[in-house]
């Protein structure tokens, strides 16, 4: 047990990445839709592009949504309303008006008028109560079906004009009195009347949406069918009408009855291995390719965190609605790896996860290819990231690009341009300026996952930022000599396509460490005074050592990235402080050699190596004395070739051929620092 989990110990960074790679596949496996995926791409009102297709089983034809909508919406307005009666009412009313109507009428009158008004109020009541008296005014339509409920049998039906409303009491009550020629005792009766009339009918809401439940589920999703070996449709039909719908409903079989749930695992299984086999590319790649990259955690997690980043966002609008599929910025994608990595990494990690996006939309073949192609024009056009103008033009060129194979797509299934669809366009251009999100997107990746970009590097190259003034003004000759290193350097770096701006910050940062005791290094010595003349040798190089060490503090303290802290490293490598072993072996032929070297790494990149010859050239330069052309040369040659004779650049990936030209920009430019003539003869 215990040798298994050493061993788990000192493979600890490989078993992360196979957590990681399991966890990021079933993650994006979770986001994909869990049913089978219909084999055929297709759209209303363009050409099957396919063979000819016959129906595999058979199946029932689905109505439209509209068809299904428009005899819902036909059942909602045949629907029955329904209203409780309570029989009681109407007696309870009459015998009110019996006990009542007295005190209203005057005994003046005689027998006839007031029989007459006992007739009118008797009249009265029962045309009030004929099919009966609503509790309030409801909003129906005044042609809707009633049937009127009492103890839940139906007693009677009509149509919603033909129930009483509260509001109708005074018309009733005048027509009653007009046709007895009784007008003058309107506002008495209608007095009456207010007072002792009650409602009979109460609306049954829950027994009438019931009803309409009931005839909503009457309704059939499906009108015919297709037998089997039935030809749907045959190659270049255009898909419209009832081809459409039958389409529809073969690829909606496909999604539930033919993938059912007896089929649910061996699909979610299937998803998985080709989710696992695109990770595992990358993967791949990273380890041949990017063998730095693969090594740092936090880098293959800022990788899968991107590409499952952009599944989600995608998956996302598809599900809301998958018209606006185009609008998800895919490109900030390689963007973002470029910023970060390089062009290579980004353009791979772009096609791996178009590709996971295939299984996701619809017309997977159309997506992918406009989004590969728009990945490609990404990479190729988009370059020091960090000059705002080089992003809007790119995403302008990105636009153009998308609009342009839409367009050709468009005419290929359609033959014409007649009905383009104008708005996808404007898609298009939303997607542009999302893209432009990459900017703030890459500030906040920076802080999250500790990495630097281009960006950052042109902040850090500002010589008036902290660090570097404090340099100026405690040792102003190193600064200057950094300034002049970062000159070589970056056109050093640009000659073999090295990431120039961040040679060129490392340049300036990578000394930062002589602050500490400026005054033993000699570009700052301007007293004529050197401090090394009251210690030993070992001491004084102690002192030249240690600067690489107080630097990285610094560096840190500063909170410098580690990119920029890895120049302070490496730059002088293992090489040896030869000044100062050579003058204590004069003294001591048993000195250590390790006493007097610096504690390493050795440069591991192109641009770390590049540092190191530029520096070490440019230092030893200013003891040259009456420089020529033939003595620059000789003497860029002897200190390259004495740094690779040590092996100085066996972990950098850098070619012969690449420190040959590094070798001729430092002649070059040497040269023109020194100001070299061609010697005219008298």
């Amino acid at each position: 047990m215990k040798d298994f989990i050493n061993s788990l110990y000192r493979n600890h960074s490989l078993v992360y990445k196979i957590l990681l790679y399991i966890s990021a596949t079933f993650l994006i496996v979770y986001l994909f839709p869990k049913s089978g995926k219909f084999k055929y791409n297709f759209e209303r009102g363009k050409p099957w592009q396919s063979e000819n297709l016959y129906a595999p089983f058979d199946f029932a034809i689905k109505k439209t949504s509209s068809e299904v909508n428009a005899e819902k919406n036909e059942a909602r307005n045949q629907a029955i309303l329904y209203f409780n009666l309570d029989p009681d009412v109407k007696q309870q009313v009459t015998a009110s008006f019996l006990e009542q109507y007295k005190s209203v009428v005057p005994d003046s009158l005689s027998n006839t008028t007031k029989s007459n008004l006992k007739e009118v109020g008797g009249d009265v009541i029962d045309k009030l109560y004929k099919k009966g008296v609503l509790d309030q005014d409801y909003d129906f339509s005044l042609n809707k079906k009633v049937v009127i409920l009492e103890n839940r049998i139906e007693r009677s039906s009509g149509i919603y004009s033909d129930l009483t409303k509260q509001s109708d009491l005074r018309t009733i009550i005048n027509s009653e009195l007009v046709k007895k020629n009784l007008e003058e005792y309107f506002n008495q009766f209608t007095s009456l009347f207010f007072d002792i009339v009650e409602p009979n009918l109460t609306y049954n809401k829950a027994f009438t949406e019931k009803a309409l439940k009931n005839e909503l589920s009457k309704i059939s999703y499906t009108r015919g069918s297709v037998e089997r070996e039935t030809l749907i449709i045959s190659k270049g039909e255009v898909v419209e009408g009832d081809k459409y719908q039958k389409l529809k409903s073969l690829e909606a079989e496909y999604e539930s009855q033919v993938w059912s749930d007896s089929n649910y695992n061996w699909i979610v299984f299937a998803y998985t291995l080709l989710v696992a086999l695109a990770l595992l590319m990358l993967l791949l790649f990273l380890r041949k390719y990017r063998q730095d990259v693969f090594d740092n955690n936090t880098k293959v997690t800022f990788i899968f965190f991107n590409i499952f980043l952009m599944v989600l966002l995608t998956t996302l609008v598809v599900n809301f609605d998958a018209q606006y599929i185009y609008v998800v910025p895919i490109c900030i994608l390689p963007l973002v790896l470029k910023a970060f990595f390089d062009a290579r990494l980004g353009l791979f990690s772009h096609v791996i996860t178009v590709l996971l996006l295939g299984s996701i939309v619809s017309n997977s073949y159309e997506y992918m290819f406009l989004q590969i192609i728009a990945g490609i024009v990404t990479i190729l056009t988009v370059s020091e990231l960090y000059k705002r103008a080089n992003l809007f033009i790119s995403v302008g060129q990105i636009t153009m690009i998308y609009i342009v194979a839409y367009f050709a797509f468009f005419v290929i299934h359609e033959g014409s341009v007649e009905n383009l669809k104008w708005e996808t366009f404007g898609l298009f251009v939303l997607c542009g300026l999302a893209t432009l999100f990459v900017q703030p997107l890459i500030y906040v990746y920076e802080k999250i996952f500790g990495l630097v970009s281009d960006v950052s590097l042109l902040e850090l190259s500002d010589t008036n930022s902290k660090l570097l003034k404090e340099l100026s003004n405690k040792a102003p000759g190193t600064f200057h000599h950094s300034l002049n290193v970062a000159n070589l350097a970056e056109a050093s770096a640009n000659e073999i396509g090295a990431n120039a701006m961040l040679v060129r910050v490392g340049a300036l940062y990578h000394d930062i460490g002589k602050m500490k005791n400026p005054t033993y290094f000699t570009e700052n010595q301007s007293t004529g005074i050197n401090p090394h003349d009251e210690l030993s040798s070992k001491e004084s190089a102690g002192i030249i050592i240690d600067h690489v060490i107080n630097g990285i503090e610094i560096a840190k303290k500063n909170n410098l990235p580690d990119r920029v802290i890895d120049f302070i490293r490496t730059h002088h490598g293992t090489s040896v402080v030869y000044y100062f072993y050579s003058k204590e072996k004069k003294i001591n032929e048993q000195v250590d050699k390790l006493d007097f070297s610096y504690p390493g790494p050795k440069p591991f990149s192109k641009e770390t190596a590049i540092l190191m010859m530029c520096d070490s050239v440019e230092a030893a330069s200013k003891s040259l004395k009456e420089p020529t052309s033939t003595k620059i040369d000789n003497f860029v040659e002897n200190i390259i070739n004495k740094q690779m004779a040590e092996e100085q650049f066996l972990n950098a990936n850098i070619t012969f051929k690449e420190i040959q030209a590094i070798k001729k920009v430092l002649k070059h430019k040497l040269a023109n620092i020194y100001h070299l003539r061609i010697e005219y003869p008298e």
